[in-house]
């Protein structure tokens, strides 16, 4: 069956398999850059959202500081702006109840009718995760990891009627973590100035006859 292959047919075979190993390779790389750039720009959103719907919403606002100065709701159905005008303009129907935040984890786990509940929720977390990376200096991804703990426990009060902390609480874990990785930031600037002050009277005393 089939017929023999030449020589420039395994040449383009393995020009192929060389091809789509590079663009592998290319995508990685690129997926990292990816999660290096927002852990850096936004790393509480990301913390919260994810690398990848993160960086999409802060594409479809234009930037994280009008992505920070949108209310919840606009997160919300960040995206579906097609959906919201088509249900506006024929004045029937349910206006969407979400766009890019759909593909988050939370709301795929969510039972069908638990989805607008949590979308809501979820676009409320992500407005102060964007809000703190905005206008912080600086900022941890703990308020992200809390943010990401409190919809978790919403999720869970779906399930199982478990009700969740507060978020009060929830922040205040998050401001005592953060004041811990103040002084430790502060303790390793004041070894590092030590460090330099020695290393520079050193320097003198080897100048000196």
């Amino acid at each position: 069956m089939g017929g023999d292959m030449a020589e420039v047919d395994w040449l383009n075979i393995r020009a192929f398999m060389e091809r789509v190993a590079s663009l592998g390779a290319y995508r990685e790389s690129l997926q990292q850059y990816l999660v290096d750039k927002m852990m850096l720009v936004a790393p509480n959103l990301t913390e919260l959202m994810g690398q990848n719907i993160g960086a999409k919403l802060i594409s479809k606002a234009g930037s994280l500081t009008n992505l920070a100065k949108a209310p919840a709701s606009t997160i919300q159905i960040l995206g579906a702006e097609k959906a919201l005008f088509r249900a506006l303009k024929k004045r029937k129907g349910n206006t969407p109840k979400y766009g890019l935040i759909f593909h988050s984890t939370f709301i795929q786990r969510a039972a069908k009718e638990h989805r607008g509940k949590i979308s809501r929720y979820l676009a409320n977390k992500a407005a102060l995760a964007c809000r703190i990376d905005c206008f912080m200096d600086t900022p941890p991804a703990v308020f992200g990891e809390k943010l990401r703990e409190q919809v978790e426990a919403r999720l869970n009060f779906f399930d199982t009627g478990n009700k969740p902390p507060s978020n009060m609480a929830a922040m205040a874990e998050a401001l005592e973590q953060y004041q811990k990785i103040l002084r430790k930031r502060s303790k390793r600037q004041r070894e590092a100035n030590a460090a330099a002050e020695g290393n520079k009277e050193d320097a003198v005393t080897e100048e000196a006859p």
